[in-house]
């Protein structure tokens, strides 16, 4: 192995000075205009807008809600035409952005603007208690026993408020609430904690059963409970802690802390899932929200930790807290047969943002013979969904965009502006596990930051490609290797150029360590033959991006001043890039853009 000569600061900043002519070219002969430029509306209304490409022949335009292509429920979402649906269900008035990016000029955006508000929903309140009784009437005073009952006969538009205590019960919502009336709120009384306990409860009928079930239910929110203790020991059975099947509409699960669901089976035959969403209908469950929910302590076996899974379209994964389980922390799925077709069955439109997963291993799993192999953010066979502003720690995988089925692809998955630390095997993955799978196809990996992942040296390094990787964009990103040194790890030749690598910030710990690269199978040990080989680089850079702190105590990765990723990244438009950093801050504000997840 050869030693790599690293840039200093000051060289670093002197090569930035010397390409930034290289930054996206100047766009402005082309504009875009959407019209109409402001609205004002109700909740879940429709609003057509139309953009129009002033410069160009090619009219054809990516469409956003604040910088999420596509948008997501909370914020409203748009189609691939301008047809702007309004949320279900916003917190107090709100005004969102619909933008359009003209495909010719990426770095091009127009806007409208659309002030949401929310009607006035009155419906009635109803509460449960441990010391209650179901044959009361629900009110306040004389309360019900049971969350099942009250889920059996709560009208649309009622909110079932249930009070602190152990409700030892398997409840199930086939109900449903609608746009005029409102929804069905089940919830924890305000200030309480009602606790759903399956201690002793049978996984029924030796399926896949939830503690809390959703089944063909539209406009349901379920929001502050604790959810624990299901568990089995069959094979045949399956024990979620919220599960969603069949098809619906706005639904909300917000706030929920899901622990201790657990199979014991010891074989690969094992399954339990903490929270799940099957899409297995003609009809899709759609405009669903998954916010600021804790997942934790699961032992899942074959499964996972948070799923969505099938003919699921218009979703969003935000805010939650999902660690310490034994097998992938969120998975979007596709081609699993769980929808009625193959056209349908495939998580899609979809938005994974500010979610913190870490301690998501494995090793102390038997369905995977004790073998580290858990993703903490899996897209398997999904599309057309954006991955931003995550934290991944000590996962065994941070990030992986792949699918199981031969022949079927992840495709258009945006993954962008995360910070994915000491994961056991890698980084980030791309491409199919083995050659007789799937793989990864249009997807674009920009703007992250990954530091001293492959922590057990395995040789995957920083970023991995595998097999049946095509169309791929790699850029802008920042790669920091532990002692190892491997940076990236295109370990098959099966494609010759599976991504495009542009603008990446490479270093490894402290400048000591001699760096390496594998590339369709051959191993580099210079920045000069990897850039040869991958057809990539030319404004790559391999120095010392500068963090704030690297100690372990005090880990910082925020770059100095003086950083070479200060400024230097290309800017690939709104539709790539987002509005937003790591911290929530601008991401584009003077039309250059930093390397890795932080813009200073």
């Amino acid at each position: 192995m050869h030693t790599m000569r690293r840039l200093t600061a000051n060289a670093a900043a002197a090569v930035i000075l010397s390409m930034m002519s290289g930054l996206a070219p100047a766009t402005a002969a082309v504009s875009v205009a959407v019209t109409p430029t402001a609205v004002t509306s109700g909740i879940n209304h429709n609003i057509q807008f139309t953009a129009t490409v002033s410069g160009s022949s090619d009219q054809n335009v990516t469409w956003l809600v604040n910088g999420v292509p596509g948008g997501a429920p909370s914020m409203g979402t748009v189609s691939a035409t301008g047809l702007y649906t309004t949320p279900g269900n916003t917190a107090a008035t709100v005004t969102v952005h619909v933008q359009a990016v003209p495909e010719a000029a990426p770095t091009v955006r127009g806007a409208a603007s659309v002030k949401v508000t929310m009607p006035t929903w009155s419906g009635p309140t109803y509460h449960v208690a441990t010391s209650g009784n179901d044959a009361s009437d629900g009110s306040s005073a004389t309360p019900w026993r049971t969350i099942q009952h009250a889920v059996a006969v709560v009208p649309a538009g009622g909110t079932v408020l249930v009070h602190a205590g152990v409700y030892n019960e398997v409840v199930t919502i086939t109900r449903s609430g609608n746009a005029t009336a409102g929804y069905i709120t089940i919830a924890s009384a305000p200030g309480e904690t009602a606790t759903l306990d399956g201690t002793g409860l049978p996984v029924g009928n030796g399926g896949q059963q939830g503690l809390f079930t959703l089944f063909n239910a539209n406009w349901v929110r379920v929001i502050g409970f604790e959810i624990r203790n299901f568990s089995t020991t069959k094979a045949t059975a399956v024990p979620v802690g919220i599960y969603l099947y069949g098809s619906g509409n706005h639904i909300e699960i917000r706030g929920n802390h899901v622990h201790d669901i657990v199979t014991h089976v010891q074989t690969s035959a094992g399954d339990a899932l903490g929270m799940a969403v099957y899409g297995s209908a003609t009809t899709p469950i759609s405009n669903l929200i998954i916010d600021g929910n804790e997942v934790d302590h699961l032992v899942t076996g074959y499964s996972e930790s948070l799923t969505v899974n099938g003919n699921v379209q218009h979703w969003q994964v935000t805010n939650n807290k999902v660690h310490d389980n034994n097998n992938i922390g969120i998975d979007a799925i596709g081609f699993e047969q769980t929808a009625p077709t193959v056209a349908l069955d495939q998580a899609r439109d979809g938005w994974i943002a500010d979610n913190m997963v870490y301690n998501i291993s494995s090793v102390t799993n038997p369905s995977y013979n004790f073998q580290p192999g858990a993703d903490g953010i899996y897209v398997d066979g999904g599309t057309r969904i954006t991955i931003e502003r995550n934290m991944v720690d000590h996962t065994d995988l941070g990030i992986e965009l792949a699918s199981e089925h031969s022949t079927r692809t992840t495709s258009l998955v945006t993954a962008r502006d995360n910070l994915v630390i000491f994961s056991y095997i890698t980084g980030i993955s791309i491409g199919g596990y083995a050659s007789g799978v799937g793989g990864t196809d249009h997807c674009t990996i920009a703007n992250n930051t990954l530091y001293e992942n492959d922590t057990s040296q395995s040789g995957s390094g920083e970023f991995q490609i595998q097999y049946h990787a095509t169309n791929n964009v790699f850029k802008n990103n920042i790669l920091y290797a532990n002692a190892q040194g491997l940076l990236v790890n295109s370990f098959v030749n099966s494609t010759v150029s599976p991504a495009a690598l542009e603008r990446n910030l490479y270093d490894t710990v402290n400048g000591a360590v001699p760096a390496q690269w594998v590339w369709n199978h051959k191993t580099l040990t210079t920045f000069a033959a990897f850039k040869t080989a991958s057809q990539g680089e030319a404004s790559g850079l391999f120095a010392n991006p500068l963090f704030t702190s690297t100690t372990t105590q005090n880990l910082d990765l925020h770059l100095a001043t003086g950083s070479p990723g200060i400024d230097s990244g290309v800017n690939l438009g709104l539709a790539v890039e987002g509005s937003y950093d790591f911290d929530g801050n601008p991401r584009i504000g003077n039309s250059r853009i930093d390397r890795g997840a932080y813009e200073r």
